[in-house]
C-alpha cells in the first residue's frame, strides 16, 4: 500500500471501487465483501466498514480497518481517524494524530487541525498557529471563521488590511498598476469580520471595491444587502452587476416575501438586453416552473434560443 497510488486513485475514482458502488453494496447487504475489499487495499470499502464498525461500538477493529491506509502516511487515512476519535469523545487523540500532519506543513491538515482545536475549547491556539499562512486564502478562511470562536476578530481585522493596504497602487495615478492581493480573497474576509462586528458600512464599503464579485455562483454584496433588508440598494446593485448573480439574490428575497411578480420583474428587467438575458434565462425559468408557469417558461427560454440562433 502506497501513499501516492491511494491519492491518485481515490482523486481519480481509477482502479478502485468507488464511493457509490461502496455505499450500494453495503445498502444490499454485502457487508463481508465491503470488509474484504478493505483488507485488500480498497481504501472507500475500509472507509466504510470503518465507520460502519464504529457506529456499533466497535471501536478497537474500526481503526485496525485504518491502520495499514494511515501508516502510509496519506493525510486522507489519518484525518478519517481522527474524525472517527473526535466522534468517539476522544479529541485529544485525534489532535495528537493531526498534529503531526499539520506541522509537517500539509495546509488541508493545517486547516483540519485549526478547526478541530476550536471545537474543543483551544480557538485561541488555532487563531495564533493560522496567522502565519494568512497569506493562503484557505489558511485566511479557516482564520477569519477561527476568530470568531476565539474572540479575536480585531486582531484578524488587522492582519487583513495589512495585505489589503499591501496590495494598493504605490501612487495616485489611476494606471499605477495594482499589486497581485494575497490572499486573493483578503476584502471579502475583511468585509465578514466587519459585517461580524455590526460595522455594515464599512462591510459594503469594502465589498465595492473588490475586482471579483462572484464565488461559485454567489456575490457577497448581494448576500449581505439582503441579510439587512437593504432591498432599495440590492436593486440599485443587481441593475449594474454583470453576472446576474445580484438579480438573482434580489428576486430569491422577493419570492420569499411572495411578490413572485416583483421577482418575474426582477429577472425580465435585467435580461431586457440579449447578455442580461444570458444570465437570467435559467434561474427565471426555474422560476417560473416553481410558480406553475411552465407554459411561461418555455415560450420564453424558445424566444430565448432562437433570438440567439438568429444572431
Amino acid at each position: 500500500m502506497d501513499a501516492d497510488d491511494l491519492d491518485y486513485r481515490a482523486r481519480t475514482l481509477t482502479g478502485c471501487i468507488p464511493p457509490g458502488l461502496v455505499a450500494r453494496l453495503l445498502e444490499l447487504g454485502h457487508e463481508r465483501e465491503v470488509e474484504f475489499q478493505a483488507g485488500r487495499g480498497e481504501w472507500f470499502c475500509a472507509l466504510e466498514w470503518a465507520r460502519l464498525l464504529g457506529n456499533r461500538g466497535r471501536h478497537g477493529q474500526a481503526l485496525e480497518v485504518l491502520a495499514p491506509y494511515v501508516a502510509t502516511n496519506w493525510w486522507p487515512a489519518a484525518q478519517a481517524q481522527a474524525e472517527l476519535l473526535e466522534s468517539w469523545d476522544r479529541a485529544e487523540e485525534a489532535i495528537a494524530l493531526s498534529r503531526l500532519y499539520a506541522e509537517a506543513g500539509d495546509r488541508l491538515a493545517l486547516v483540519f487541525f485549526a478547526r478541530l482545536l476550536a471545537r474543543h475549547g483551544r480557538s485561541g491556539e488555532a487563531f495564533m498557529l493560522l496567522r502565519t499562512g494568512i497569506q493562503d486564502w484557505f489558511l485566511a478562511e479557516c482564520l477569519v471563521d477561527v476568530a470568531a470562536a476565539a474572540d479575536m476578530d480585531e486582531e484578524a481585522a488587522a492582519l487583513l488590511e495589512a495585505r489589503v493596504q499591501a496590495a494598493l497602487p504605490a501612487c495616485n495615478d489611476p494606471d499605477c498598476d495594482r499589486l497581485r492581493m494575497e490572499p486573493s480573497n483578503a476584502i471579502g474576509l475583511l468585509a465578514t469580520v466587519r459585517e461580524r462586528q455590526g460595522r455594515i458600512e464599512e462591510a459594503i464599503a469594502l465589498l465595492h471595491t473588490r475586482e471579483i464579485t462572484s464565488v461559485n455562483g454567489r456575490d457577497q454584496l448581494a448576500d449581505l444587502l439582503a441579510r439587512h433588508d437593504r432591498i432599495i440598494e440590492l436593486r440599485a446593485y443587481a441593475a449594474s452587476e454583470f453576472h446576474g448573480h445580484a438579480v438573482q439574490r434580489l428576486a430569491e428575497v422577493l419570492e420569499e416575501r411572495d411578490d413572485v411578480e416583483g421577482a418575474i420583474t426582477a429577472y425580465r428587467t435585467f435580461g431586457a438586453t440579449p447578455s442580461g438575458m444570458w444570465h437570467a434565462a435559467v434561474p427565471l425559468s426555474e422560476l417560473l416552473v416553481r410558480h406553475g408557469r411552465s407554459d411561461e417558461a418555455i415560450e420564453m427560454l424558445r424566444a430565448f434560443t432562437q433570438h440567439n440562433a438568429e444572431d
